[in-house]
């Protein structure tokens, strides 16, 4: 979910000088590139140049003055008459260029000659964003005392604050913060504010510097929509940290009053904790990267701290439903989205912290034909190994889960077992007692596993030979 502020301004070390101005031209310009001071003081004097003359992407010499942050070619460019708003093709102004790189004495000499502290380039990013993200407190003070609205927006919504925010620049946000910028703003479109960016992104410092400025813990975004690169709605920032790695900081959130058990967003944190330790696969034979864990704590360490701090290790989802063959999230405990994943680590941590492994979904399915693979709908792609999933149904068996129960859908672990085309599963649960007489019949689909296995499933209609054969030997040996 996590999505880095990108702002559209392109990589200026790169595309600044890409295109070589005619040297008979403007070599003066260019001599101002390459830090030849002495030569663009010959030429000013001279009264031999145009002291707006430009590369061929709009770079003046000013813009490289800016650039190398050298104030007193600025002060002698401007007293030349150099426009001290001049825009390179990108709408990138001297000031705006000395903002992105932090450079104060090129940032109080350009204000001081008169530029526009609000001159944006063409995304909307104003010179405030810039020197909010790139962290120089002094800049970001300076352009506030020139009068830089604090406010402003740039094409996405997003704000000074909100970049120093997300870059953990706690000194850029002070200065804001005691300018008085609005600690409060939110995206249209997503609902993140400049806590969630933080959290998010794992600015702990920055997260708390918010939180001392007066704004609520447990508030939460309210996107127009969910999906897409849009949060889910009553995603908070404790939420916002466990889904991105920053483990350390979800329980520090709780220690300054979120609420453990807080499932606004669908899912509370022990929930959560669950998919992120075993993310889907997806077309990666090695699944896609988990986020990175940051903070002292792993993820283990976190699932006992929260339970320290308050969170309920039977808490049960009060939303979800079945959607076609997925599987219902509603009423699932964390140990149930556990087992789903066939993560015997977390399994037993939850049982240790006293999880009741025979609470079901709300569809009556239970933790044993999640593991099987009830709801898997994307064959391949989804957590749990052959190895993984034999080990969990052996477990659950042990904890006297019945590998025979039937849910308000029909379904079977075996039925499971067929939609994750394991055929070692098939075996494993038929030697924990998976009785045909039982399983051999068609889900609310209309499918039998023997169906399913044959090509009748979402996500892939192709057959699964070795599980089919499987099915079969357990079918055949049921009838002696």
């Amino acid at each position: 979910m996590s999505r880095m502020i990108l702002p559209i301004t392109g990589s200026l070390l790169v595309c600044l000088g890409v295109v070589a101005a005619d040297p008979s031209d403007h070599q003066w310009v260019v001599a101002a590139e390459q830090q030849r001071w002495d030569l663009v003081r010959e030429s000013l004097a001279g009264n031999r140049v145009d002291v707006d003359a430009s590369q061929p992407d709009g770079m003046t010499a000013l813009h490289w003055a800016a650039y190398h942050n050298h104030a007193r070619s600025i002060a002698a460019l401007v007293a030349a008459g150099a426009d001290v708003d001049a825009k390179t093709l990108y709408e990138v102004t001297p000031l705006s260029l000395a903002c992105e790189y932090g450079n104060l004495r090129a940032v109080r000499a350009l204000l001081d000659a008169g530029a526009d502290a609000d001159a944006a380039r063409r995304g909307g990013e104003s010179p405030l964003m810039l020197a909010a993200r790139q962290g120089n407190a002094n800049v970001v003070r300076s352009l506030i005392k020139a009068g830089a609205d604090m406010e402003d927006k740039e094409a996405r919504g997003q704000t000074a604050l909100m970049w120093a925010s997300a870059a953990g620049n706690l000194d850029a946000v002070d200065a804001l913060i005691d300018a008085g910028c609005n600690v409060e703003t939110t995206l249209k479109q997503s609902g993140l504010s400049a806590l969630m960016f933080a959290a998010r992104h794992g600015q702990s410092a920055v997260v708390m510097r918010l939180l001392d400025s007066g704004l609520d813990v447990n508030t939460v975004a309210k996107p127009k929509r969910s999906g897409g690169r849009n949060p889910r709605s009553g995603m908070s920032a404790m939420m916002f940290a466990i889904e991105s790695g920053h483990l350390q900081l979800a329980c520090d959130l709780v220690r300054r009053g979120a609420d453990p058990n807080d499932q606004r967003s669908g899912y509370a944190p022990l929930h959560a904790i669950t998919w992120v330790r075993k993310t889907e696969l997806g077309d990666n034979p090695e699944g896609d990267p988990a986020p990175r864990i940051t903070g002292s704590i792993h993820s283990l360490d976190f699932v006992r701290q929260m339970v320290e701090l308050g969170a309920d290790v039977n808490l049960q989802l009060k939303n979800g439903k079945s959607r076609g063959q997925r599987l219902n999230h509603k009423g699932a405990t964390p140990f149930f989205l556990a087992s789903r994943g066939a993560d015997i680590e977390l399994m037993h941590l939850l049982l240790e912290l006293g999880a009741d492994p025979t609470i079901p979904n709300d569809d009556g399915t239970t933790a044993l034909m999640a593991a099987a693979g009830v709801g898997v709908i994307a064959v391949g792609e989804e957590p749990g190994t052959p190895e993984e999933v034999d080990r969990a149904i052996e477990m659950l068996v042990e904890l006297g889960i019945d590998p025979n129960v039937v849910d308000r859908n029909r379904e079977t672990a075996m039925h499971g077992a067929a939609l994750r085309t394991f055929p070692t599963a098939v075996r494993k649960l038929t030697s924990v007692g998976a009785d045909p007489n039982v399983w051999n019949h068609k889900n609310k689909r209309g499918w039998t596993p023997l169906d399913i296995a044959g090509g009748k499933r979402p996500g892939s209609v192709k057959p699964s030979p070795p599980t089919i054969e499987a099915l079969k030997e357990a079918i055949e040996a049921s009838s002696f």
